[in-house]
């Protein structure tokens, strides 16, 4: 499994996208994988059609071919667009912070503020998730690895200052557990917005692993 520490190719790679000048393909791209994020959350991944991504955004079958060649590269697309996007947020967002705490409470909410603001996305990645296989499935699993490793790193610092035993493994697939199905009953006028959900969450979830034995000394 990665480490934080381990992931320096991936990490390098995606400063150099950074720092590459979006094209007028990558535009373009873009575009389609908003349309197709549209129409797997509406069908499911299973039901939907390049022809109705030709509806949905107006290109042809053919102008659509350009871009990508199969259905699983669009999942596999939004996938990496997705997870990437989240972790180079949370990586600049942890860098205001040394305090084991506020650094969980601030993946909580990098977590819920993406997501939130991305709902459809996130159904999508939440229902087809076993789906890519082969090279796409292995790339995807390796992102989400690294998620989890920066994540389980967190909770083992935050274990450290505390002086707490319990298992990393089981906090934080718990966490994610949490956050990942909120799009299924998260109503604004009632669960606030991402800053309010993220300091309810977080208090709960914090209070849980805060109440677990202390090591002995």
């Amino acid at each position: 499994m990665a480490t934080p520490s381990s992931a320096t190719s991936p990490v390098s790679a995606r400063r150099r996208e950074r720092t590459t000048p979006e094209t007028r393909f990558d535009k373009r791209l873009a575009k389609i994988l908003a349309h197709a994020t549209d129409v797997f959350y509406e069908k499911g991944y299973e039901g939907a059609s390049i022809r109705d991504l030709s509806r949905s955004s107006g290109m042809s079958l053919a102008g659509l071919y350009y871009y990508f060649d199969s259905k699983e590269k669009l999942l596999y697309l939004i996938q990496k667009h997705t997870f990437n996007t989240v972790i180079h947020r949370l990586r600049e967002r942890l860098k205001d912070s040394s305090d084991p705490e506020q650094r969980i409470r601030a993946f909580i909410l990098n977590h819920l503020e993406y997501f939130l603001a991305n709902r459809k996305a996130m159904k999508v990645l939440s229902h087809e998730d076993d789906v890519l296989k082969n090279g796409y499935g292995a790339e995807i699993a390796a992102i989400k690895r690294e998620y989890y490793s920066l994540c389980v790193q967190l909770l083992d610092d935050f274990k450290r200052d505390r002086r707490l035993e319990f298992s990393s493994r089981i906090a934080v697939l718990s966490l994610f557990g949490m956050m990942n199905w909120i799009y299924t009953w998260y109503n604004p006028r009632v669960d606030g917005n991402a800053k309010e959900l993220g300091d309810q969450m977080a208090d709960t979830f914090l209070c849980g692993i805060a109440s677990q034995k202390e090591r002995k000394r």
